[in-house]
């Protein structure tokens, strides 16, 4: 006689697919993560530009230290959403190890996503709200068609927009404005 069979969730079917596979729950569906090589482009140009001055213990000047920023690694945010945001970052004085596992289940202090035609709906609007309702503090949208990069910070009653800096020589933003990042490194740019 054999027992009830055994139901996955679809957390636990991305769980056994592993973090090779490049996937994410979203709003309880398994979805693939695509890149264009212009989000691929853009995507590591940031990444690189946060990670340099901050992926360190703190410090001063232009390396102020402080972070762990990883680049599209899996967080649960919910049970049915863990996400893989282009480029997240924790806080060290409240995260003191590096985000560990698959999936993290540590939340960041700051995402940010690179739109692309692809994703504007899911980064747009599901992963905006599921960032929020996580009270992530910080969350920027690097638009790679319009060139330009929208620097959110979380308030109870919704996003707040601080500002939409266009593509133009350099940029400090929070949670990152100690240091200055280079547009041209962010596009791929060399000027």
């Amino acid at each position: 006689m054999s027992g009830p069979a055994e139901t996955r969730t679809p957390l636990d079917e991305l769980i056994a697919a592993g973090e090779d596979a490049r996937l994410q729950l979203v709003n309880g569906a398994l979805l693939a993560v695509e890149t264009s090589g212009e989000h691929a482009n853009a995507q590591l140009g940031i990444g690189s530009g946060v990670r340099a001055p901050y992926h360190r213990r703190a410090g001063d000047g232009d390396r102020p230290g402080g972070w762990w920023i990883l680049v599209e690694c899996a967080i649960q945010f919910t049970i049915s959403d863990v996400l893989r945001p282009d480029v997240a970052g924790w806080l060290r004085e409240r995260c003191a190890e590096p985000p560990r596992g698959f999936p993290v289940r540590v939340l960041p202090d700051w995402v940010c996503e690179v739109l692309s035609p692809s994703n504007l709906a899911r980064d747009l609007v599901h992963k905006r709200r599921v960032y929020h309702q996580a009270k992530v503090g910080h969350y920027w949208i690097v638009d790679i068609q319009r060139e330009e990069i929208t620097v959110m910070r979380w308030a109870e009653a919704g996003w707040l927009v601080l500002d939409v800096l266009p593509v133009e020589g350099t940029f400090r933003a929070p949670p990152f404005e100690a240091a200055a990042i280079d547009w041209n490194a962010v596009f791929g740019k060399d000027g």
